[in-house]
């Protein structure tokens, strides 16, 4: 099976998520995507979550579908292998320091038309990560209870997974570019960036410079439309979402309630057709939804909201949702069931890009630390088995 960049060679040198991310996105393209690592490891080898054996899933789910080199950074060697494979492979993604043996300027000399994509903390070069940009978004001012005072940070790394999918539209951007032009390109994407373009573009920004105001904390009322969490008479939890017209009336349907909407609608001089009069009586609207919910099973509450093309989802914790929800199910053509060593077999998800009449990438297992050292070093660079045994013998690579 060959994927829509097979072809493409990249080098990696990352820690964390939005840097190995990048090259995941690409490896399940079909990019060949060597990352390199120092001698025993990353900071980041064997982060949590840990597999009983003590194998990092963190590590193994960020890095599937690639090859690994190990080696001593220390050594002036390594460091001249390491700039020979990415004058090779011509597109280099890394989130270490711009600097010395690893700057653009550096590596260009051999590589003139080098793509080089660097992860940035903040644009002038100082360090952050996902937290301490969130942290000034005012997104965990808005997130969390109502009636809480203080900031509440959320669990996905949003900022680290965007900054991922730009640092891969960057490398694609890029290598156009350079069929065309025979140029190379520096790219520098920093996730505060990123992060505050994104506030920026969905209006939260103009929100707090144009109106003065900060996004209002709604715990889990949907703003400007109507949307929340209910639960079912047996204790299920579900979202409803209402948003255009058609996804009001489905909930009218369902609910049985379009009288008692149309009260409520009534009483308070608002016209529920309109997004921002549904949000302006949420309170009540929640109300009355919660009151019909809490009567029924989740099994008749989902046959109602789905017979009517209600918006709605259940909630589920990923190990119920492992077990009930078909989109996990090895029948959606993303996800395989790999072995991973030191883990065991499990589902793992390719690219969730389908190229219609194009066979996926499929996943495959991380590597060992320095699984692919000596066919890299032969096939790429040319070695002879002695000089490799050599390397090997004074600790310069290390052989997975």
């Amino acid at each position: 099976m060959v994927g829509v960049l097979s072809g493409l060679r990249i080098i990696e040198a990352s820690a964390f998520i939005a840097a190995p991310m990048a090259g995941l996105v690409l490896a399940q393209l079909g990019a060949d995507v060597v990352r390199f690592d120092n001698t025993g490891g990353g900071i980041d080898y064997t982060r949590w979550p840990l597999s009983p054996s003590g194998r990092s899933l963190y590590w193994t789910g960020l890095n599937k579908n690639k090859k690994s080199i190990g080696l001593d950074l220390k050594s002036p060697e390594a460091r001249e292998i390491i700039r020979e494979l990415i004058s090779d492979a011509g597109i280099f993604i890394t989130n270490l320091p711009e600097r010395d043996w690893l700057g653009y300027e550096s590596l260009s000399q051999s590589r003139k038309d080098l793509i080089m994509v660097v992860v940035q903390g903040n644009p002038d070069g100082s360090k952050a990560v996902d937290y301490t940009v969130n942290c000034a978004t005012g997104l965990p001012y808005a997130t969390g209870p109502e009636d809480h005072d203080g900031p509440v940070n959320h669990v996905l790394p949003a900022w680290d997974i965007a900054t991922a999918l730009y640092v891969a539209l960057a490398v694609a951007a890029a290598e156009m570019h350079r069929r065309e032009t025979g140029e190379g390109r520096l790219v520098r994407v920093a996730l505060s960036d990123v992060a505050f373009s994104t506030v920026g573009s969905i209006g939260l920004l103009s929100e707090a410079e144009v109106l003065g105001q900060d996004r209002a904390r709604l715990g889990n009322h949907l703003y400007g439309a109507f949307g929340r969490d209910f639960s079912s008479a047996d204790g299920r939890s579900f979202i409803v979402v209402a948003i255009t017209s058609r996804q009001w009336r489905g909930l009218c349907d369902a609910t049985g309630l379009a009288n008692e909407f149309a009260r409520i609608a009534a009483e308070r001089g608002l016209d529920f057709t309109r997004e921002a009069d549904r949000f302006a009586a949420r309170g009540e609207i929640a109300a009355a939804i919660e009151s019909w919910s809490s009567r029924l099973p989740m099994e008749k509450i989902a046959a109602k909201l789905d017979a009517a093309g209600v918006c709605w989802g259940p909630y589920r914790r990923l190990t119920e949702a492992l077990k009930e929800d078909p989109r996990l199910s090895l029948q959606n053509p993303m996800f395989a069931e790999i072995d991973q060593p030191g883990i065991g077999v499990h589902r793992a998800p390719g690219s969730p890009l389908d190229f219609a009449g194009a066979p996926r990438t499929p996943p495959s297992v991380a590597p060992n630390l320095g699984a692919d050292t000596l066919s890299l070093l032969r096939e790429r660079l040319g070695m002879s088995g002695p000089e490799i045994e050599d390397l090997i013998a004074r600790g310069i690579v290390t052989a997975g």
